[in-house]
């Protein structure tokens, strides 16, 4: 058994791609559209990683405005090889004004990680 993909509503499909693709190499399938159903979605995969993300949009859902926590998927992690990538990669993201809500630190089971927030406020854990 393995995990096949997570799928993320989102309200700006384009918008999250570009930032999947561009901060974390992701590469992205052809753009599936079901104009009856008001539906699309890409499929982003990493080189090497059988998991996938499908990221989706609906003309169909009324979705939150503002990030608050919910029961369901909190944040998923990148484990991106080392202290210094975790440090380095959160500065970059700094620079970009993407939103940081937990500086690089270790934690009490052992990680070193970040955490920021995509586009669509998803929590991502930059991890090693």
């Amino acid at each position: 058994m393995r995990l096949e993909h997570i799928a993320i509503w989102t309200e700006d499909l384009e918008r999250l791609k570009i930032f999947y693709v561009k901060y974390f190499g992701m590469k992205a399938n052809e753009k599936y559209i079901n104009s009856k159903k008001g539906f699309s979605s890409y499929f982003l995969s990493m080189d090497g990683e059988s998991t996938r993300f499908e990221i989706m949009q609906s003309n169909q859902l009324d979705l939150p405005t503002e990030m608050q926590e919910r029961i369901g998927l909190t944040h998923f992690a990148f484990d991106v090889g080392s202290k210094e990538k975790v440090d380095q990669m959160t500065a970059s993201f700094q620079k970009e004004g993407i939103v940081i809500v937990g500086e690089p630190r270790l934690t009490g089971d052992g990680y070193y990680e970040s955490v920021l927030l995509d586009p669509d406020g998803n929590r991502i854990e930059l991890m090693a």
